[in-house]
């Protein structure tokens, strides 16, 4: 498809009913500040806007209205020393000189926030109950291998906007974290090791009713709940051999896992009916659903034998229609639909200068 042929498209998808601040027709408005930066392949993107300039930003989700962007970010030039959490307007906040509304004024470090119904309050996982400094880094591994910490003080909150705690979810001891909503607000999906192992549990937005639903000994995390409610969606590694699951208890014991090998899954709300996706090999990871419920959206690993780089692909529910969705050499993750899918929002290297900033980008989004 050539850049006329998706003009065309886009025209004739286009209803009366876009939002004001998007014009499709016609001059292209301002804040479309990064069309240079769309690859040639990258033809599900009409347009693309770069909302963070400098730090390492990521999860971004949006608010039920579809007005809001909320996001975790360590960005030294907002004085933030680990992850914190914001809120900004991806349509007119103007993010090169101004720092966006934080949530996250307890301290601590802060991660996998999501928007309430009313979009009023947010959830998120926080270590500030064990202090307000941030938890220290893993120190590089003299064996090279790549690992991600799982701190055994994250647990689940509810704050109002202004940062003020209106309730703690979890409070068990480990790690409790990566929680996001159903979209008919009934239930919390997230992950925990309060079992011994990294699984998904559900929850009401009250933290009770808590149900287990995976059982199968590696990680499981990073879960959404389709556009009815009624599938979850995540990423999850599977052991194969005894040493694989050695070393997977080991680094659990230091608090640990290693992302490298993953793949997706879909299962029922209640766990039943499990099934794996993606059987593509090396790291399939940050999922999210397609607004039809039958197609994914996440980012891969799989066609590069050196670990890198990352890009996005999309796939039919049933395993099927594989596609690549950006394109280039270096690392794109975390797409997440608009709530009326217009838009898709994502964390990306482009455009940082030969650093190592990774930045939120918003693509006007063509199927």
């Amino acid at each position: 498809m050539n850049r006329s042929t998706l003009t065309a498209t886009v025209f004739a998808l286009a209803t009366s009913s876009l939002p004001a601040q998007v014009s499709l027709f016609g001059e292209v408005p301002d804040y479309w500040n990064a069309d240079q930066f769309i690859q040639p392949q990258e033809l599900h993107f009409a347009h693309l806007r770069q909302l963070t300039f400098g730090g390492d930003n990521a999860e971004a989700y949006w608010s039920f209205d579809g007005t809001r962007l909320i996001f975790q970010s360590t960005n030294p030039k907002w004085g933030e020393k680990c992850d914190q959490i914001h809120v900004m307007d991806p349509f007119a906040e103007d993010l090169q000189g101004n720092v966006p509304e934080r949530i996250s004024v307890k301290g601590g470090r802060t991660t996998c926030s999501y928007f309430l119904p009313g979009d009023s309050l947010v959830l998120f996982a926080t270590t500030q109950a064990a202090g307000p400094e941030c938890p220290a880094v893993p120190e590089h591994r003299a064996d090279g291998k790549y690992v991600w910490p799982i701190y055994p003080t994250f647990d689940i909150v509810v704050s109002d906007r202004r940062g003020e705690m209106r309730a703690q979810l979890t409070a068990t001891e480990g790690y409790d974290a990566e929680a996001t909503l159903s979209p008919r607000g009934d239930r919390i999906v997230f992950t925990s090791m309060r079992d011994g192992d990294l699984d998904l549990y559900t929850m009401t937005p009250q933290g009770k009713d808590v149900v287990r639903v995976t059982n199968t000994l590696g990680y499981d995390g990073g879960a959404f709940f389709s556009p009815d409610g009624t599938k979850l969606l995540w990423r999850a590694s599977r052991l194969k051999t005894p040493e694989e699951e050695a070393e997977y208890r080991e680094l659990l014991k230091e608090g640990l896992v290693m992302p490298t090998n993953m793949e997706l899954y879909i299962a029922n709300a209640d766990g039943s009916d499990a099934r794996q996706i993606t059987k593509l090999g090396n790291a399939n990871w940050a999922p999210f659903w397609h607004p039809s419920g039958n197609k994914v959206i996440f980012a891969s690993n799989h066609t590069s034998k050196r670990g890198f780089p990352f890009t996005l692909f999309m796939i039919n529910t049933d395993g099927t229609g594989l596609e690549q969705v950006s394109f280039g050499d270096s690392f794109d993750a975390f797409p997440v639909f608009s709530p009326d899918g217009r838009y898709l929002v994502f964390s990306s290297n482009r455009n940082n200068g030969g650093t190592r900033d990774t930045n939120l980008f918003l693509a006007e989004w063509v199927d």
